[in-house]
């Protein structure tokens, strides 16, 4: 069954309407909710946030390049059981002694309803989603090793993050709902600093969020920074103290930002916005 509670966001996460609307229809037509976005966006954040709004425990599983989709469900260590029957080992006769649960087992077995988190799905082989299918349809699966059948006592809720960085099988998408977290606007921007700065200068604000939005629109960006990484930059600013006046200074003179380690993350895009200053000086004179 459908959970009867509604995400709202919280204090904590500013969500817009159209990522609430996305969360409660996925829980209440029971589908995994896909989520998209740029890097740093909140993507796995709005998993932790939905669980803690929710009252739900929540079950994170990280999937990296390596990872196969049978160690969400479970894992049998043949190796320590050989091992330990050679040692002589009393346990090595309960089989369940070596199976090492995953995070869908942890999830199905949870006394109440939980959220799932499967978090950025697309580092793992392109066949990754396509074997879940079945245990994500039917809330259930086989344990080979024991004849057991694993069936959820309540219907997680599963949020699943994607970066993009391929694409996913048609049959899954398919099954999920999904929704794409927009870049923030200025707005909302302004909301979510607000979320994480209780005494900020509003000034500094202003002349800090023109300077982020210039920069993400430079074109030929290798990477354009993220809202986690304007809040690290304006944590930075705070730290050093640096005054809005210096930033309005810095923006004039087309200079590039003081501190833009926290924005800039590679050397390629740090090389292309001293051009563009130094083109920017240059017919300023």
């Amino acid at each position: 069954m459908s959970s009867n509670k509604r995400f709202e966001g919280s204090s904590r996460y500013v969500a817009t309407k159209d990522l609430q609307m996305a969360v409660n229809a996925a829980i209440a037509l029971e589908k995994p909710l896909l989520i998209k976005g740029e890097p740093g966006t909140g993507k796995t954040l709005l998993a932790l946030e939905v669980a803690e709004t929710l009252g739900m425990p929540i079950f994170e599983w990280h999937v990296k390049s390596t990872t196969k989709a049978q160690q969400g469900l479970y894992e049998y260590d043949a190796v320590s059981r050989l091992r330990d029957s050679q040692l002589g080992e009393q346990r090595v006769h309960d089989v369940k002694n070596y199976i090492n649960r995953g995070m869908l087992w942890e999830a199905f077995e949870s006394d109440e309803q939980a959220v799932l988190l499967i978090d950025e799905i697309d580092k793992a082989d392109i066949e990754f989603p396509n074997d879940l299918l079945r245990e994500l349809d039917r809330m259930e699966f086989y344990v080979y090793e024991t004849g057991e059948v694993i069936r959820a006592r309540h219907r997680p809720i599963v949020i699943i993050t994607s970066n993009n960085e391929k694409e996913l099988p048609d049959a899954f998408l398919r099954r999920c709902f999904f929704h794409y977290i927009s870049f923030p606007n200025k707005e909302t921007m302004q909301d979510i600093i607000e979320v994480h700065f209780d005494d900020l200068k509003g000034s500094l604000v202003k002349q800090a969020m023109e300077i982020f939005f210039e920069v993400r629109q430079v074109p030929g960006l290798k990477k354009k920074p993220s809202t986690s990484e304007l809040i690290d930059w304006l944590k930075l600013l705070l730290a050093e103290d640096v005054a809005p006046e210096v930033l309005r200074e810095q923006q004039a003179s087309k200079a590039i930002p003081p501190l833009y380690g926290a924005l800039i993350k590679n050397e390629q895009d740090v090389q292309m916005l001293e051009r563009l200053a130094f083109l920017a000086r240059r017919e300023g004179l």
